[in-house]
């Protein structure tokens, strides 16, 4: 099961990141297709945000374990926070389409 936490700021609700875990097992390593679409979505939006906005962030990650880390460091501009929701609202459907078995949202205020 890949686990996905999305890490909302209290009160002031925005998203200031999110931590990804785990393999979804859907099927065989290189041929399942919800571990695919989820690292799509993660990795597109990493990389969107660096590359079309100037937030500073931090990442750690691990392939092996399908581990990512990813934290903007102060509040996220207006881009930042519509490629994070664009990014939920992607794995939101993955998790409608093949159900919470293989892929689970976790909101947390931080």
């Amino acid at each position: 099961m890949i686990d996905i936490v999305i890490f909302k700021k209290r009160k002031l609700d925005y998203i200031v990141g999110f931590e990804t875990i785990g393999h979804a097992g859907y099927a065989k390593h290189g041929e399942d297709i919800i571990c695919s679409a989820t690292s799509v979505l993660v990795i597109n939006t990493i990389n969107s945000i660096e590359k079309y906005t100037n937030d500073k962030f931090v990442m750690k990650d691990n392939e092996r374990t399908g581990f990512i880390q990813f934290k903007i460091k102060g509040k996220p501009s207006k881009e930042t926070e519509l490629l994070l929701k664009s990014m939920i609202l992607g794995l939101t459907m993955i998790v409608k389409e093949y159900g919470d078995e293989y892929i689970r949202l976790i909101f947390k205020e931080v």
